[in-house]
């Protein structure tokens, strides 16, 4: 039996395969541009074949090609909703819609689909307090209502047709490759990393960072595990201000120019205080330090830009 990685070639999927590699699963990717460079060189070492989640068709063909035991929704319009909602509703609503039902269709053992953090909107909704997977939604942006209606969708399918499906609520996953999204806190390394300038709009603002090895790690004990006891998983991360990480990756690279606008920021922060105790409990998930991942941002970025490396500094 294989394992079917929807959205294999875009920033998570690469890891998210290489991990399944490792351990010896069967795994077939898809996606619209199966040729693409994966971002960093990432090699994905599994076949990809191109598909559009968008028809039903592809969708359907696929799975009953593959047959695989599990598969992962990881196709989604991150940070594009906005200035394209037709196009992104289509990926993020129909696609999702596509795989539940295709999968329902072919008797998929397990369906694991990446939902977000954006679902709970701001964090004045909640205080000072974690929020939980159990709290109201709150979000207002498109990719949050896609998020809201997928977990709605997902629910519909576990009660009417008793099918395992889980979703993982992603924070802000950061990464030296990462392109879409929330990506000031990715800028903040990254930029300093090449010995460029950063500016950006408010030190305040808060971010809940996951590093992109460690959602992968998440995504696949979540589609591996015989039996997930819940439906619905926040990510966590480690809360941190943008001003905050800028004083982190100046503790590596003093030189670095990173400048904000303003100071304020935190009362317009997205949920940033996440309960995953659900997830760590259950699946024994540990981050690594935050100054640990930005340095291996940094050394990331400057071994691909030919730079010497930071070494020493904070762990």
């Amino acid at each position: 039996m294989s394992t079917l990685v929807l959205g294999a070639t875009g920033f998570i999927g690469p890891r998210l395969v290489r991990k399944l590699v490792a351990r010896g699963e069967s795994v077939i990717g898809v996606d619209l541009n199966p040729g693409a460079a994966a971002f960093a060189d990432v090699p994905i070492g599994a076949p990809v074949i191109r598909g559009d989640i968008t028809q039903f068709e592809d969708v359907i063909r696929i799975m009953l090609d593959v047959k695989p035991e599990r598969v992962i929704n990881l196709a989604y319009g991150l940070g594009a909703g906005e200035g394209n909602p037709h196009q992104v509703m289509r990926l993020d609503v129909l696609g999702m819609d596509n795989c539940f039902e295709a999968a329902r269709l072919t008797g998929v053992k397990r369906v694991v689909y990446a939902s977000s953090i954006a679902v709970s909107g701001q964090q004045s909704k909640f205080g000072d307090r974690l929020a939980t997977e159990d709290d109201p939604h709150y979000g207002t942006s498109q990719y949050a209502m896609h998020k809201m209606f997928n977990e709605f969708q997902a629910q519909k399918y576990i009660k009417n047709y008793g099918m395992s499906i889980v979703g993982v609520r992603p924070a802000n996953v950061t990464g030296p490759d990462k392109v879409r999204g929330s990506v000031d806190h990715v800028q903040i390394m990254v930029e300093a990393a090449r010995g460029k300038p950063v500016h950006l709009p408010k030190k305040g603002l808060m971010r809940t960072l996951i590093h992109v090895e460690d959602i992968a790690e998440i995504f696949l004990r979540v589609l591996m595990a015989e039996a997930p006891r819940h439906h619905l998983y926040n990510s966590g991360g480690i809360p941190v201000s943008l001003g905050e990480l800028a004083e982190i990756v100046r503790g590596f690279l003093p030189d670095a120019k990173i400048t904000f606008a303003e100071d304020g920021g935190r009362e317009d922060s997205g949920n940033y205080l996440v309960d995953n105790s659900r997830l760590t409990k259950e699946f024994g998930i540990e981050f690594p330090g935050l100054h640990t991942r930005v340095l291996e941002v940094i050394n990331d970025v400057r071994r691909s830009e030919g730079l010497p490396l930071v070494t020493g500094g904070r762990a």
